[in-house]
Parts: structure tokens; sequence; C-alpha cells
């Protein structure tokens, strides 16, 4: 660990040493995935890599779209082994991110994580089932989703509707929707099943060439 200054970059809970992102360690000595860790003024950050998570390449790529508050109610579609869904429960320190994965590897892996964070909760469970988790998850403030499978925009609206959520985000995962389309044409397709569903689309960010055919969707509710 080094000392570097840091400074927010204009998104709640998110930093820069001018180079790299970064937020704030909720679990102190602890990382997720290798990343680095440094200390300005006394408070340990954790490296937010862009090529590792999706919603850094958002930040990197130009989205504007940021509705996460440290006390904001997150509902994580596709935890996978937690690496972005972390750097989200150090965002929204004060709020609950409820993380949903559908794979048994995966979620051994992000049970750990989860354990050091308590406002990381873990489900194993389908995305496409949302009464698997609504024992436990009522009204979520956010909805964000990272699966790959076909129906992305459907099983989000699915979602979305279920725990009358405000604000989203979607990865469109194009390959995971039509291998053979041009991933412009699957982004647009997905933007209409959203404006379709009700929901107000405030912006399509292409996340290339960190995450090669992929596309962040941010929306709010009308």
């Amino acid at each position: 660990m080094s000392e570097d200054e840091m400074r927010p970059v204009g998104f709640e809970g998110v930093y820069t040493d001018g180079e790299r992102l970064y937020t704030r360690n909720s679990a102190p000595g602890k990382t997720v995935y290798g990343e680095r860790l440094v200390t300005s003024g006394g408070v340990q950050y954790r490296e937010w890599v862009p090529t590792r998570s999706k919603l850094a390449a958002y930040i990197r790529s130009g989205g504007r779209f940021f509705p996460f508050r440290p006390d904001s109610r997150v509902l994580y579609l596709g935890a996978a082994s937690g690496t972005t869904a972390s750097h989200v429960a150090d965002i929204v320190s004060k709020g609950t991110v409820y993380c949903v994965e559908i794979s048994p590897r995966s979620f051994r892996d992000l049970v750990p994580v989860c354990e050091s964070r308590p406002n990381m909760v873990p489900f194993l469970a389908d995305a496409t089932r949302p009464q698997e988790y609504s024992f436990a998850v009522s009204e979520v403030d956010i909805v964000y989703q990272d699966i790959a499978q076909k129906g992305q925009a459907q099983i989000f609206l699915k979602n979305f509707s279920a725990f009358a959520a405000q604000s989203g985000l979607l990865v469109i995962k194009s390959r995971s929707e039509d291998v053979t389309q041009d991933p412009l044409r699957t982004y647009e397709g997905s933007r209409r099943q959203l404006l379709s569903g009700g929901l107000q689309v405030r912006e399509v960010v292409r996340l290339d060439p960190m995450e090669k055919d992929h596309a962040m969707i941010a929306v709010t509710a009308r």
C-alpha cells in the first residue's frame, strides 16, 4: 500500500488519483480480485479496474448516469464472484446490495466476499424467477444486471417491475443475444424493448474496447 492523493471524479463514492479509478474499501485490508490497495488521508481505497468491471468500463467510456447513493438499495443480477458488486457495496456503504447469482461455482466465490461486507446479501437463484428471492427483497432503488443469456431486456424489465425500482443499469452482451447480429442492432433492439416496457432510456454507452461487443443501457422509471 502506498500514499496517493485521491479526489472525487464527480460520481458518488468514486475517486481517482489522476490515472486510476478507486472506491473506498469497506473491508480494509481485503481484496476481491487482486486489485491494488492504496491509502490516502488515512483511508484505504481499492483500485476499480475497467477491464475487470463493466460498471468501471462504463465510467471510463463516458457514461454519465450514476444513480448510486450511500443509502441505495441495489438488486444486482449476475453478481458472479463479486468483483463489481463489491465496488457497488463500497459506494452504497449505508445501503444494501442484494447479489443474485445462478452459478454454484461463482456463488462459492461470492459468499466469502459478502461475509466480509455486511451490506452484501448473496442469493443462489435464477434472475428469470424473481420469486426465488422476493421473500428477502422488497423494494429496491436500483436494478443492476449483468447476465449472459438471451432475453436480457425482458429479464431486466421483470425485476425492475417486481421490486418497484426507480433506476437501473443494464449490461447488454450482444453475443449472448444473437452471435450473428451486428451488436449495434442488438443494442437498439434492447433499447426499444425497455421503452416499450415503460422505462425512460437515459443513455446507451458502448463499452468497447474494454468489453468487446458490450453496451450499458441506463434507465429510469417514467
